[in-house]
C-alpha cells in the first residue's frame, strides 16, 4: 500500500508540529510520522514559563495544542510508527513502515530531536527504572518525601530541579564543573532554594543499589575525595543525543551527529529538509525548534514550487 504526499516530516515534536501547522495551512499535503508520543521532549517538561505570549503552562499542555493545530490545518499525524526504511536520495522521498504501508512525498523534513545523553555506567543501566531516571515529569511524584540527586549543569537540570523540590525531601544538583551553564535567574533561584543543595566539580563514579537505587558515589575532580550522597531517585540532565543515526549514509552530519542545513534548513540533499534538535544548532529551547520548523515548511514550500515551475 503507497500513499502519496506533499511533504512528510519525521517527527512529531515542537518543530515537526510546527512545520505540519504551516504546511497544512499553505494547502500542503502533509504527513507527520513520530516513532513515539507526539511532542517530542517538550511532553517532559514540568513547567514551561518563557513561551512568548502563553501563560505558565506544561509542556504537555502546548504539545497537545499544536497537535490539535497541525490536525485542523489538515495535516495527518501518526504516532508509534514503526518505520522500517527511508529513501532520501531520489526525486520521490519514501519512508517505509513494518507493517508494509508507503508513504511518498516530493520532500521531507527531519524534526527527530534527540535522546537523553547516558553517563555510560554499568550501574546506570542496571537501575534505570529503578531510582534513575531521564525524566521528572514522568517519575517525580514516585520520590515524595524523598531525597533525590539531579545530575547535570544546564538549563533543563536546574528547571528540572526546582519542579522537583515539589515532590522531595532534599534535591542535591552534582555538576561536573564549579560552574553552571543555565541561565542566570536560574541560577539564582536554585542557589535560593531551601530545600537545594549543590556539589560541585564532581565525578560521577557509581550507583549503588540493589534493588533500587540508595548512594550516588562521587569523586570531586580535584581533591578526588569521594563522598557518597544517599539518594532513592536520580534525575541525569546531560543533553542529549541526536536522532540522526539513520540518516547517516545520505546526509552530512558534524562531528557531534548532528545534521548540518543552511539557514533555510536545507540539508546536503536537495528536497531534505531538518529542523530542531536533531539540526545543528548552538541553542535549544522549544521557540528555537519552533523557528525551525516554520523555516523548514516555508523552504519546503518553496521547494514544492519550483519543482512545479521547472
Amino acid at each position: 500500500m503507497e500513499e502519496q504526499f506533499d511533504v512528510i516530516v519525521l517527527g512529531g515534536g515542537p518543530a515537526g508540529l510546527t512545520a505540519a501547522i504551516y504546511l497544512g495551512r499553505a494547502r500542503v499535503k502533509t504527513l507527520v510520522l513520530d516513532t513515539g508520543t507526539v511532542g517530542g521532549q517538550t511532553v517532559l517538561s514540568f513547567s514551561v514559563a518563557n513561551y512568548p505570549g502563553v501563560e505558565e503552562t506544561s509542556g504537555r499542555d502546548i504539545s497537545q495544542t499544536m497537535l490539535r493545530q497541525a490536525r485542523q490545518f489538515g495535516a495527518e499525524v501518526k504516532a508509534y510508527a514503526k518505520i522500517k526504511a527511508v529513501e532520501l536520495a531520489g526525486e520521490n522521498k519514501v519512508v517505509e513502515l513494518q507493517d508494509g504501508s508507503r508513504f511518498v512525498a516530493r520532500a521531507l523534513i527531519v524534526a527527530t530531536g534527540g535522546v537523553p545523553r547516558k553517563l555510560g555506567l554499568e550501574s546506570e543501566a542496571r537501575l534505570a527504572g529503578r531510582g534513575i531516571s531521564y525524566c521528572a515529569t514522568c517519575d517525580g511524584d514516585f520520590f515524595t518525601g524523598k531525597p533525590i540527586v539531579v545530575i547535570g549543569g544546564g538549563n533543563s537540570a536546574l528547571e528540572e530541579a526546582l519542579a522537583l523540590t515539589k515532590y522531595a525531601s532534599r534535591v542535591t544538583i552534582v555538576h561536573e564543573f564549579d560552574h553552571f551553564q543555565a541561565q542566570p535567574w536560574i541560577v539564582e533561584e536554585v542557589r535560593a532554594h531551601p530545600r537545594i543543595e549543590l556539589v560541585m566539580e564532581q565525578d560521577i563514579l557509581d550507583f549503588v543499589g540493589e534493588e533500587n537505587l540508595q548512594e550516588v558515589v562521587v569523586a570531586h575532580k580535584q581533591t578526588k575525595e569521594i563522598t557518597r550522597i544517599e539518594a532513592d531517585g536520580c534525575f541525569i540532565f546531560i543533553g542529549y543525543v541526536p536522532n540522526s543515526a539513520a540518516f547517516s549514509a545520505e546526509l552530512q552530519l558534524n562531528e557531534r551527529g548532528e545534521i548540518i542545513t543552511d539557514d533555510n534548513m536545507a540539508t546536503s540533499l536537495p528536497g531534505v529538509f531538518a529542523a530542531g534538535d536533531v539540526r545543528q544548532k548552538r541553542y535549544r529551547q522549544i521557540t528555537t525548534a519552533v523557528a525551525d520548523g516554520t523555516v523548514a515548511a516555508l523552504g519546503a514550500t518553496a521547494y514544492l514550487e519550483e519543482r512545479k515551475a521547472a
